[in-house]
């Protein structure tokens, strides 16, 4: 019984040895699967979307006007922001006192709480409508922020908007922000040789 267990294990090994010398995956000397593909550049500027939100570079072709916007904000946008943006079960109203920055009880919307114009249209795109967020188009993105922006007294009633236009928009509390120049909330990462703080 012993010979036959013997035997047994021998001829086990041997087709193992035999196995991994026919198969070069098990071999080592490539694998049988891929790790993907080289990302092309169409491919990356699809994730892409940054925006510098104080001179709008990086802020893409297309253009919306209020009335569009309008139009668009009452389907996609009033079940959370409520009709004419006046605020719903989600969130508060769109619009409101540029003062407000002023005191202690701040109104916080989109004319007031942005120093920059294409703050809006960025966070818009990047995170609206909640349930699809980056399904809007660039064109909706600029309809939306037209009418959001026209409601707050900002941009007239027939205005459209694109990059060039949108940047142009100076922001009532543009100046009221002051830079966060503590030494732990730069946005540096030191990487070798760094000072402790």
């Amino acid at each position: 019984m012993r010979s036959v267990n013997f035997l047994t294990g021998v001829v086990a090994a041997a087709g193992l040895v035999l196995a991994t010398v026919s198969n070069p995956t098990i071999a080592g000397s490539k694998p049988g699967y891929s790790f993907g593909k080289p990302i092309s550049q169409s491919d990356l500027s699809a994730w892409d979307i940054d925006i510098s939100t104080s001179d709008g570079v990086g802020l893409p072709a297309g253009s919306g006007t209020v009335a569009q916007g309008k139009e668009l904000f009452g389907k996609s946008c009033a079940g959370c922001h409520g009709e004419g943006a006046a605020g719903g079960p989600q969130f508060g109203k769109m619009y409101g006192s540029f003062e407000s920055m002023k005191t202690s009880k701040r109104k916080l919307n989109p004319g007031s709480m942005y120093p920059y114009a294409p703050i809006l249209f960025d966070y818009v795109r990047r995170a609206m409508p909640m349930n699809y967020p980056q399904s809007l188009t660039n064109d909706e993105v600029y309809a939306l922020t037209a009418y959001i922006y026209n409601l707050n007294g900002l941009v007239e009633d027939g205005a459209t908007l694109d990059a060039k236009s949108l940047t142009a928009i100076k922001m009532p509390n543009r100046n009221a922000f002051i830079v966060d120049d503590r030494p732990d909330a730069a946005a540096t990462r030191c990487m070798q040789d760094c000072k402790s703080l």
